[in-house]
């Protein structure tokens, strides 16, 4: 197993103390749910990698990566995260058992982060989850390996490894 490093520390002085269930969201989460309802998102909202790494390990949200379990394995993934696979096998079908492994494993009121590749995936599974009754739900974006590159490419222009966040490889 690889670990890549942070390049830089995090300054963990931005994160506020957790929450109870029911109460305020972290201000850059709630900013985040401001834009998502002025943009018509169905979901609470979005967040940078950057953002999302800080609420990960400030303890204010899980991180759950909605990747294949392929991907995770050879692409690499973020330590200690949770997976729930949004689609799975060659043909990438719809994961019938996600909504119930997600309510298996967290509550419905509990900060959720999707993660997947480039933000697509993780999108449609904040969306299913928050139509699932789940409040407070939001999307990375970006994913862990960003946009594609002007040849058609992934990890160079955006994303959680591009941007130096941590993450391993088996």
């Amino acid at each position: 197993m690889t670990v890549i490093q942070l390049n830089a520390a995090v300054d963990n002085s931005t994160v506020a103390a957790e929450k109870t269930p029911g109460q305020e969201l972290p201000e850059l989460l709630a900013i985040a749910n401001q834009e998502a309802q002025a943009s018509g998102l169905t979901y609470a909202g979005s967040v940078a990698p950057e953002d999302a790494w800080k609420l990960f390990v400030g303890g204010q949200a899980h991180l759950i990566d909605v990747r294949t379990a392929e991907e995770r394995k050879f692409v690499g993934h973020v330590p200690n995260t949770l997976h729930i696979a949004w689609q799975t096998g060659p043909a990438l079908i719809k994961n019938p058992r996600f909504l119930r492994e997600l309510e298996n494993k967290l509550p419905k009121d509990a900060v959720i982060l999707f993660l997947c590749r480039s933000g697509k995936r993780s999108a449609a599974a904040a969306t299913t989850a928050t139509n699932a009754g789940f409040t407070r739900v939001f999307n990375v974006r970006e994913g862990f390996e960003g946009d594609l590159d002007e040849r058609q490419q992934r990890g160079a222009v955006s994303g959680w490894r591009q941007r130096g966040l941590p993450w391993v490889q088996d």
